[in-house]
């Protein structure tokens, strides 16, 4: 109801703008009179006040691009819950549980889904069996076998919670 009166507002307004813009003429095609404008409180003219125009709307001025008067698109909402995770994790974080503790080198650990890791690193701390911690990961050492697991080198390790 009030978008069709906006609507037809600008469009009125930016008629008059670029009319007044176009220079003198001759014959002018607008009237010098305004129309007056139609209150909402008339009820005779709220209701065809309220209803969108169905008739042509108006022409650009000769030689300027008209402007599309159509809404944006907008996106529905889902149909289902999404197939991937939304959140953005870097792949070289991973966070779980120690399974194979003690002063290292060599620490197991398993993530919430089930992975296993062999991580290995030297220096890194003491951690119990049971511990929480967030381990960035890097290359795995070819010459350190830390168990079952896939085999990943520690660059960082801290406990979590």
């Amino acid at each position: 109801m009030r978008r069709a009166t906006r609507t037809t507002v600008a469009g009125l307004a930016a008629v008059l703008g670029l009319a007044g813009c176009a220079g003198p003429q001759e014959e002018s095609a607008v009237p010098t009179q305004p129309t007056p404008p139609t209150s909402p409180a008339d009820p005779g003219l709220a209701s065809t006040a309220d209803t969108p125009s169905t008739g042509p709307t108006p022409a650009a001025p000769s030689g300027r691009p008209s402007r599309a008067t159509t809404d944006l698109p907008t996106m529905g909402p889902p149909t289902a819950p999404p197939s991937q995770p939304t959140d953005l994790r870097k792949a070289n974080i991973v966070a779980g549980r120690i399974t194979r503790g003690g002063a290292g080198p060599c620490y197991g650990l398993v993530t919430d889904d089930g992975r296993e890791y062999a991580l290995h690193g030297v220096g890194k701390g003491n951690f119990a069996t049971g511990s929480w911690v967030r381990v960035t990961i890097g290359p795995a050492d070819p010459a350190a076998d830390c168990g079952p697991g896939t085999p990943a080198s520690i660059v960082t390790i801290s406990p979590v919670g």
